[in-house]
């Protein structure tokens, strides 16, 4: 089946907050991850199916949500999951939060790796923990981890958790074997929890292989996995996602917290859409992923000819490109500031992820060419 994602589709006026929460009009936005794209033809028949129905009323989990999960996750990465190891929730920086606050106490630390989602930082704040930066490696295009600083800083009585974005968001890194592999060995080390973000593990491309932290061995049971259908197939505006962990402790602290706040029901349509999309859109998603690094090498393909002075990160995963301004020397805040007001061009600046995301920008790509091709002339008459 083919599908049309060159199909230029209005969102504005939709409660869209990509579209509609722009400080003024005909701004292009190409800053939140979200796409715009229709979501797969079978999710949209099923949610259609389940309107057709016509009541809404509380709706229990059924048990197509686990095995759609459990199947999803066997098939696309090997790891044998078990029932009992899941937990729905409505999103995973809520699962992140509830985390943080269940597996720590204020004022202990967190250690997350900037240049990184910044949601991560928000959280840890949020919960009255201390942020440890374990900042990347960065060296001509490619980000490491830096271990010799992890080690020592994990070997901190203060650190409780690390909280892992993998694949890596913003810089776009899968990260191999070896170095989940190490990242584990410091933590249980050193009694450190391991939260595992692993929303963009479907968003993996070509040459490369999504490993999930909970197929390493003993460590998995010192960790938590996050995850969701929402990235891979448009689905954010139906609040729906999951946790793993074998570890009994760990997955029931967290999971008390959900029935603290009473917040243990999920969204009828979101539980309708992660079965539609696991269970009958992998054809789709495939489709997805060769259009977005389509995308992706236009995109290269633009900068190489017109902006020569911007190095663009290569791309494993995601559809969010990290893009190196600077040897521009001007500000991240400054450069995405003038380009939305004088380009009405909405990019996201690097120094939100942290300070070792100054002089960076991210551009989210999930768009029809013709659209990337737009920002894209925006952004090169604003560098001009």
């Amino acid at each position: 089946m083919d599908y049309n994602f060159d199909e230029v589709i209005s969102r504005r006026n939709s409660s869209s907050i990509k579209w509609d929460d722009a400080p003024f009009e005909d701004v292009l936005p190409m800053w939140i991850a979200d796409m715009d794209f229709k979501s797969p033809p079978a999710v949209l028949n099923a949610l259609q199916k389940r309107v057709e129905h016509g009541i809404f009323g509380y709706t229990a989990i059924p048990e197509t949500f686990y095995n759609a999960i459990l199947n999803w996750w066997k098939k696309r990465y090997g790891i044998t999951l078990e029932k009992e190891w899941l937990v729905p929730v409505s999103g995973v920086i809520p699962a992140l939060s509830a985390a943080i606050q269940a597996l720590s106490n204020k004022g202990d630390k967190v250690i997350i790796q900037p240049p990184v989602y910044n949601h991560f930082q928000t959280s840890i704040i949020n919960s009255e923990r201390n942020v440890v930066e374990n900042n990347l490696l960065y060296d001509n295009g490619h980000y490491a981890i830096d271990f010799d600083l992890l080690s020592k800083q994990a070997a901190d009585p203060k650190v409780k958790l690390l909280i892992l974005s993998n694949p890596h968001n913003p810089v776009g890194r899968v990260w191999t074997k070896e170095e989940l592999q190490r990242i584990g060995d410091s933590c249980i080390k050193n009694n450190v929890i391991v939260i595992s973000d692993e929303i963009h593990a479907d968003l993996v491309f070509k040459d490369y292989n999504h490993i999930p932290f909970a197929s390493l061995g003993e460590t998995y049971m010192n960790s938590i996995t996050l995850s969701s259908p929402t990235k891979s197939f448009n689905l954010a505006g139906l609040q729906v996602g999951y946790f793993f962990s074998q570890n009994d402790e760990l997955r029931k602290a967290v999971q008390s917290s959900f029935k603290v706040m009473g917040i243990e029901l999920l969204n009828l349509f979101g539980i309708t859409a992660l079965i539609a999309a696991y269970e009958e859109s992998e054809h789709w998603l495939e489709a997805l992923k060769e259009y977005l690094y389509d995308n992706y090498l236009f995109l290269v393909s633009f900068i190489e000819l017109n902006l020569p002075q911007i190095k663009v990160t290569p791309l494993q995963a995601t559809y969010l490109v990290w893009l190196d301004c600077t040897a521009l020397k001007i500000a991240s805040d400054n450069l995405t500031h003038n380009l939305l007001e004088k380009q009405k061009l909405w990019i996201n600046s690097g120094s939100m992820y942290g300070e070792i995301g100054e002089g960076f920008l991210r551009i989210n790509i999930a768009t029809p060419r013709a659209v990337l091709e737009m920002g894209l002339e925006r952004l090169k008459e604003g560098l001009a």
